[in-house]
Order: structure tokens, then sequence, then C-alpha cells
């Protein structure tokens, strides 16, 4: 009876010790160099293989647990890694200083053939009689028949499309210094698309100003690098278009509800 309570006792010490190392905790902070901050950096937890990117300010959010390893590159420095621990947990994130990435070319020897690079004092040590024989060459005109009429001419003139007034009452301009206005039937429209196009494009960072970083990734519990697929998985609901109109508490009241089905589907 007591081997088998010690037994038991055993193994709930093991599972409350991995509970607690799998348990994740959103950290944040940010990318440097010696110049200054570090844009679009790459940043990886090589323990769940999720990443994300430094902001333009330099900053980045990402959930980690004590021992993992954060893997930071980029193009223009050279990579580090960084293991997570207890004090990094603590203080909720860490700031990283990066190496910019010195590139070396190959040695390469430049002949320079007596040459001062100017082309006032090179020309001078070029013979005379080499310079007249290039001049002689380029302005010899002795095959050339003067009487022969070039016909190619012509032939693009002919096959030059005409100039189409598209504007009632307006003369066509043509020649060096001449605009055409060409009308675009469909302009209301494609504004109108690109409004639309911009609206969208808009939304996710809108509505995380509007509700806060706090809300998708604290109370919702949306992985960083998941923030637009999420919004795309919630938007056949209609979240874009109730936005826009000002129904803010039903946006967030579809996000609440579809944000544990979501988290369980990535998890699969």
């Amino acid at each position: 009876m007591i081997k088998k309570l010690l037994f038991f006792i055993f193994l709930f010490s093991i599972s409350i010790h991995v509970f607690s190392q799998e348990k994740r905790q959103l950290i944040r902070g940010k990318v440097q160099d010696s110049i200054g901050i570090v844009k679009n950096a790459n940043i990886i937890n090589l323990k769940t293989k999720q990443g994300t990117f430094s902001s333009d300010e330099g900053f980045y959010r990402i959930f980690v647990s004590k021992g993992d390893t954060l893997s930071f590159s980029s193009v223009q420095h050279l990579p580090k890694k960084i293991v997570i621990t207890e004090k990094i947990l603590e203080q909720n994130g860490t700031n990283v200083l990066l190496k910019s990435n010195i590139y070396e070319l190959d040695e390469f020897d430049l002949k320079r053939h007596n040459l001062m690079g100017r082309l006032g004092i090179d020309s001078k040590d070029v013979p005379r009689d080499v310079q007249d024989s290039l001049l002689r060459n380029v302005m010899d005109f002795s095959n050339v028949n003067f009487a022969e009429k070039d016909f190619s001419i012509d032939e693009i003139e002919k096959v030059r499309p005409p100039i189409v007034n598209t504007m009632a009452g307006s003369i066509p301009m043509a020649g060096a210094g001449a605009t055409a206005v060409i009308p675009f039937q469909g302009s209301a429209k494609l504004w109108a698309l690109r409004k639309k196009l911009a609206q969208k494009k808009a939304f996710p960072y809108k509505i995380l100003s509007e509700l806060g970083e706090k809300f998708f990734f604290d109370d919702l519990k949306i992985p960083v690098d998941r923030y637009f697929h999420f919004l795309e998985y919630c938007n056949p609901l209609g979240i874009e278009n109730l936005h826009k109109e000002g129904r803010q508490l039903e946006v967030i009241k579809i996000l609440r509800a579809e944000s544990e089905p979501y988290l369980k589907l990535i998890e699969e």
C-alpha cells in the first residue's frame, strides 16, 4: 500500500514539473545593433518552431517557456541565440544586441596600364598618329551614297498609328512637350475598389489599436504570429463590415466565441 502511494506521489510530482515546463509566457523586447534599431529581424522559438518579426521600431513579442532557445537573425547581422532563463521570464522579456555582418570581397589586381585616371592627362600620352587614325575612321564617309534615298523612314511614318481625339472639342497634340489625356470610363469603379482594398488592408491594424494587444494575445490567447490568420478565420462572419458600421460589441462577441475553436484547430 505504501509503495503504491509513493508511486502515485512520484507520478504527480513529475506531471507538475512537466506542466510547469510547458507553460507559455508572452515576453517582449527590442532588437538593436551598434547603430540603432533592427527592423524585420527574424525571431524563432527553436523548441516550438513558432516565429515572429521585429516591428519598424525594433520591438518583438513571442511566447516562450523556461529553457526555450530563441534564434535572432537578419540579413545584415550575425545570427544570435538566447536561452530563456528564469530572470528573463521575471522581467517579461529581454533586449537583444546584434552584430553587423561584414562581407569580405576577394582580392584582385587592378591594372592601370600607366594611366592616371584623368582624361586630360591620359589623352596626352596617346601618340598623335593614333589619335588621327581613330578620328579618320570615325569621320570617313567615303562609302556613303548620298544620292540614295532611305525609304525606311517613310515606312515608319506609314505604320505610325493616327492620333485619335477622345475628348469632344479638344485638339489632338503631338510632339515634344505635349500631353495626351486619355479618360478612363471605369475610374469611379477603380477608385471604389482601391478604397475597399485600403480599408481591408488597414482593418487588422485598426482593430488591434482599438481593442489592444492584451485583448488578443492575453485574453483570447491568440499566438502573435497567428493574429492575421485568426482574423481571416473570423472574417466569413462579417467582422469587417460590423466594424465598419461601428458595431464593436458584436465584433468582440464573435472574436471571443471563435477564439476557442480556433485555438483547438491550430493545436491539431
